[in-house]
């Protein structure tokens, strides 16, 4: 059964969502991942959300930019979390997809991520999961032992070869 949702406005914010699929199946969490425009097809925005709960889903993840009212739009018609990725523009530099996610009226909340946050917004998904998930709470346990790990092996690397060094092999690597 696919527990969580990933919507994006239309495909040019696959880029960046598709960093939230990846986040999902490395914690084995399935999803469904599809476009919606909350302006042109808005009855469609309005079903989906109304039915995700039937559907399955335990959590939303909706993405898009410039006027980013999807995220908006499925909180106001289900009673699932939502998580909203304001994904950057070119135009206002993503001013608009933020304020659009973030600034939701009273009683119709949206978690919402820094701009193309989509591997946070992933993350937070599966932490909402593993409220009820043991084992999923173990792996995110893991996860960020491994965040921790690799901090410090870069910390020691820095230290051991010095900056400069440092810095030469990273743009020789890349």
């Amino acid at each position: 059964m696919k527990k969580v949702a990933i919507v994006m406005g239309s495909d040019s914010d696959l880029m960046i969502m598709k960093e939230t699929a990846e986040v999902l199946e490395e914690f084995a969490v399935e999803y469904r991942l599809t476009v919606i425009s909350a302006h042109r097809t808005p009855g469609v925005a309005e079903n989906f959300a109304k039915n995700a709960v039937g559907d399955g889903y335990q959590v939303i993840i909706a993405g898009a930019g410039k006027a980013a009212h999807l995220a908006g739009i499925l909180a106001a018609y289900t009673t699932l979390p939502v998580i909203g990725v304001p994904i950057k523009t070119s135009s206002l530099g993503g001013a608009d997809s933020l304020y659009s996610v973030v600034q939701m009226p009273a009683g119709v909340p949206v978690a919402t991520v820094a701009l193309d946050g989509a591997k946070n917004a992933a993350i937070l998904a599966v932490q909402m999961l593993a409220l009820a998930e043991p084992e999923l709470r173990e792996q995110l346990a893991e996860y960020k032992t491994n965040m921790a790990r690799k901090v410090q092996k870069t910390a020691a690397e820095l230290e051991e070869k010095g900056y400069n060094k440092y810095l030469a092999d990273r743009r020789s690597s890349n």
